[in-house]
């Protein structure tokens, strides 16, 4: 059975912050930053639930290739089943390599790559990058043929903002 440690925590406090409340990690420690004018107490009770929404945090970071294969069967059921094995993956895995693209799709060989910048996404955006990748596997091309697939998913013009918006962020100094 593996030892979790309850991580090194420093806290911050700033006469600035009214009454937000973050965290991060830095390196093997959590900083969190709090109001100057939290109890001890209220301090204790923001620790607890910022190092909660890291672990949540870390944990969908942590999402598997297998729970990719999946959520791809699942928009397939939902969105492209008419195309029966023509839109069936030979493999959906996260890589590191892609920072100019969400997805890459390889119709040739029937592979799907996601970014893991899009891991930690909302689920509907990461839907939405694998549903474009799928919809590759049946029309190469960025046509209109292609964009009626897309377009199949209730959430595709909100993702596709929601994706111009952090490129945009990204690009900002």
């Amino acid at each position: 059975m593996a030892v979790t440690r309850k991580p090194v925590v420093e806290v911050r406090r700033s006469q600035r912050r009214r009454r937000t409340v973050s965290a991060y990690r830095d390196g093997e420690r959590v900083v969190v930053l709090i109001p100057d004018q939290f109890s001890r107490a209220e301090e204790s009770e923001w620790v607890d639930r910022m190092l909660a929404r890291l672990a949540a945090r870390e944990g969908r970071l942590a999402r598997s290739d297998a729970e990719l294969l999946a959520r791809a069967a699942r928009l397939i059921d939902l969105y492209l089943s008419e195309h029966g094995s023509a839109v069936a993956p030979a493999s959906v895995r996260w890589v590191t390599n892609q920072n100019g693209r969400w997805g890459s799709c390889t119709p040739a060989d029937r592979t799907i790559r996601i970014s893991h910048r899009v891991q930690d996404m909302p689920d509907w955006v990461i839907d939405y990058v694998l549903l474009h990748e799928l919809a590759h596997l049946i029309v190469p091309s960025h046509n209109a043929e292609f964009w009626a697939l897309v377009a199949r998913y209730p959430r595709s013009e909100r993702a596709r903002g929601y994706l111009e918006g952090v490129a945009a962020t990204a690009a900002i100094p």
